[in-house]
């Protein structure tokens, strides 16, 4: 017998990144950051008292929440933070969208948003991306012919790190009826030149909901927080209906605070990203493996038919090294591969090279 609601028993969950309980792996499959959270972190986790952990944390983490709006220029009543970056994903969905409409992706995309649809109920179109990983001409008009309720856009885009300009964001935004979710888990790595910045759009648009992470760019997937930016109209009914009692733990409040203030630390690991991004990216192109131009924390690999991303995702499993092959049509012939630390990265291009030697 099965208790489960029919939508759930004829879904299939979502599949995540592999996990060895070893440390011999070199892990650059789950586009963690190569470093550790920094010393501010590291002195406000010995600095907890255990005799707080017995009340019950800030139910709207409201002093974290007063350090973001300062280092965005934002009102703290324009954030929600949850319990990852997944948590406001499912929030947003069960606020927003009844089941009987529908979510809209363009695909390839982060895979875990059509198990949260099938999860909630609800209708889930697929949009297709362009060879260029663009979205396709006249996509708000196509949204908009569909009935969409709200459009999730990872950006920069996962899996292949490319990066939406911000005024291709605003025009959808502009021209669509439903709620432009746009997940910005890897935004901290974009090229600071570039003088990319979706949160000036909040305030002209009242149908972008801005998901930012700690996860990547502050080192603590470990902990699972993250937040939401937006209007009045989409922060205060998550926020006052319907998130968690307490979703947030007293912890990890005052840790990604602690991450958040030590600023310096945390551009510093985003600079090195930047930089060994594009050495990678010129040393597998040396060995005959052409990446996507990335504004992420890793890069997509395309590798030839002959060599088989199949085959080579394992063989590197075999060398102790971990990367992702997703098996979804149009992603065959890619692996993912995360920006290491410099031992990480070097011991992966000296693999590579003695692997694709012997093919």
């Amino acid at each position: 017998m099965t208790f489960e609601r029919k939508n759930v028993r004829n879904m299939v969950g979502y599949i995540p990144g592999e996990q060895p309980g070893s440390s011999d792996f070199i892990k650059l499959n789950t586009n963690e950051n190569p470093f550790a959270p920094g010393p501010a972190v590291q002195e406000a986790l010995a600095a907890i008292n255990v005799d707080n952990l017995r009340r019950y944390p800030q139910p709207t983490a409201l002093e974290l929440r007063t350090s973001i709006a300062a280092q965005h220029t934002i009102g703290k009543e324009n954030i929600i933070v949850t319990n990852g970056g997944d948590e406001l994903l499912r929030l947003a969905i069960s606020t927003f969208v009844e089941t009987d409409e529908a979510i809209a992706v363009a695909e390839p995309t982060y895979t875990l948003y059509e198990v949260l649809a099938q999860a909630h109920g609800c209708n889930y179109i697929r949009f297709t991306l362009n060879e260029d990983w663009s979205l396709p001409v006249n996509f708000a008009k196509s949204l908009n012919n569909s009935n969409v309720k709200m459009c999730l856009l990872p950006n920069p885009h996962a899996p292949s790190g490319t990066l939406m300009p911000v005024k291709e964001l605003a025009a959808i935004a502009s021209e669509f009826n439903g709620i432009l979710l746009i997940d910005e888990a890897y935004v901290d790595f974009i090229d600071p030149d570039l003088n990319h910045d979706c949160i000036k759009l909040i305030k002209q648009f009242d149908n972008i909901l801005l998901l930012r992470t700690f996860s990547k760019g502050y080192s603590l997937a470990g902990l699972r927080i993250a937040y939401g930016i937006g209007s009045l109209s989409l922060i205060n009914p998550m926020q006052s209906k319907t998130k968690d009692s307490y979703n947030i733990d007293f912890i990890a409040q005052k840790l990604a605070q602690a991450a958040l203030e030590d600023q310096d630390y945390a551009r510093k690991t985003w600079d090195f990203v930047r930089s060994q991004r594009a050495m990678l990216k010129d040393a597998l192109a040396d060995l005959g493996l052409s990446s996507v131009d990335s504004q992420s924390n890793f890069l997509l690999v395309n590798v030839p038919e002959l060599i088989n991303a199949e085959k080579l995702y394992k063989s590197l499993k075999q060398h102790g090294i971990l990367v992702r092959h997703f098996q979804q049509a149009g992603q065959e012939n890619f692996v993912r591969i995360t920006v290491g630390n410099t031992d990480e990265n070097q011991l992966l291009l000296k693999t590579l090279k003695l692997l694709l030697e012997k093919t």
